[in-house]
């Protein structure tokens, strides 16, 4: 097959998601996929010298967990002004997509953002080519700019209408996109899975890790990995961490990755001299995750319980978390919980604050307790391998293709 994927995150900086995994996987099993993707982070990267446009660039061969070099990244121009940067993308990502439409000629077009989802999805259907729109977030709950997201809302709506097929990675986000306007009978959930290769527990016990951050044997580590966003719980936890850190001498907390509260974090850190209790390591690469969440105790997810955005969302992360065999305790989210449900591997708090006592006033401040709640997790999510939903993946994209083909008959 050829696939041309149409996304509004940056493909190269951003670490994998769903996205990634399917993609490359299908390109080692000798499927050819551009993608074009889209600078967003723009505005913290810009420097004061950079130009306002930035040029088309492309990114051969372009690989990023797995051997393959089937995968070409094309980033199309960009104006790196506010507003005017949703006109770029009006503007050159359709430039674009036509472009790969007319020389590269997919047989079908995979999308994941708001804007060029939506352009594609109708110059694949002017083109007679199937179009896939991937749901995998709540995406125009994520624009910046707060007033523009009713506008994105119903983007998003009339281009889950335009699809020929929509996935989503959980039963909650199936249900909003259905209720957004999808066709329940063309829809399909392919879930967050597992490189179980690579995040084996087994090969990664974290202890050159521990030894680095000065963690000692009885020391409970708690772990974050992933976008800093505001409403991620981390800066409660730290406050309520710092506040008692004398009751709490044992307890570290170590987060991973950058984003809107690392600043935050780290005048946290320093206001309550917590140097050696939050550990902040700013973004890691790919290829050490698994020795991070190894050198952990237990990994946690205390998002907001209202927050709009978490509500239907199933983070890849805690796939991740449970095949390292750690336990998990995060937010009650209706999407968590719909898919995990009680007693495998995740134990749930109403607000941040609460990991702090579900740590020391449980059975989980016993190392033996840690240790069974974790094989509860992984038992529940070794079965979700990468390359067995890329196949049921291909399947699907396959069936679209061979659906128009009859047609033309």
């Amino acid at each position: 097959m050829k696939i041309l994927v149409v996304q509004e995150s940056d493909w190269i900086k951003r670490n994998p998601h769903q996205q990634h995994h399917l993609m490359e996987l299908l390109g080692l099993r000798g499927h050819e996929i551009r993608v074009i993707d889209y600078e967003v982070d723009w505005k913290i990267d810009k420097k004061p010298s950079d130009p306002i446009k930035s040029p088309r660039q492309v990114f051969e061969g372009y690989k990023k967990v797995y051997n393959t070099s089937n995968v070409t990244v094309i980033r199309p121009p960009l104006i790196k002004l506010p507003i005017l940067n949703y006109l770029s993308i009006i503007h050159y990502h359709r430039k674009e997509i036509k472009r790969q439409i007319r020389e590269f000629q997919p047989e079908i077009i995979v999308g994941f953002g708001i804007i060029n989802a939506n352009i594609a999805s109708k110059l694949a259907k002017k083109a007679n080519i199937p179009f896939v729109y991937y749901f995998i977030d709540v995406l125009h709950e994520l624009i910046p700019e707060k007033h523009f997201r009713e506008l994105g809302k119903n983007i998003t709506k009339n281009t889950l209408k335009n699809s020929s097929y929509v996935l989503t990675i959980n039963r909650k986000l199936s249900e909003t996109a259905a209720e957004m306007g999808a066709n329940p009978h063309k829809m399909s959930i392919i879930g967050a899975g597992i490189n179980l290769k690579h995040f084996d527990y087994k090969k990664h016990g974290g202890y050159k890790i521990r030894n680095h951050f000065r963690i000692k044997n009885d020391d409970i580590v708690l772990f974050f990995m992933g976008f800093l966003y505001n409403f991620a719980g981390l800066k409660e936890l730290a406050v309520e961490l710092g506040k008692n850190k004398d009751k709490y001498p044992n307890i570290k907390l170590l987060i991973v990755g950058d984003g809107d509260a690392l600043e935050a974090l780290k005048l946290i850190q320093k206001k309550y001299d917590m140097k050696d209790q939050l550990i902040l390591t700013g973004r890691q690469k790919y290829s050490i995750i698994p020795d991070l969440i190894g050198a952990s105790d237990v990994c946690i997810l205390p998002a907001y319980q209202d927050e709009i955005i978490m509500q239907n969302i199933v983070p890849i992360k805690l796939y991740e978390y449970m095949a390292m065999k750690k336990p998990v305790i995060a937010t009650k989210l209706p999407g968590i919980h719909a898919e995990f449900g009680d007693r495998n591997g995740i134990i749930y708090i109403n607000k941040p604050e609460e990991v702090l006592d579900v740590v020391t006033k449980t059975s989980l401040r016993n190392k033996r307790e840690i240790v069974k709640v974790g094989a509860a997790g992984l038992s529940f999510v070794e079965n979700n391998d990468w390359r067995k939903l890329t196949i049921e993946f291909e399947s699907i994209l396959e069936g679209l293709i061979l659906d128009i083909l009859l047609k033309d008959i």
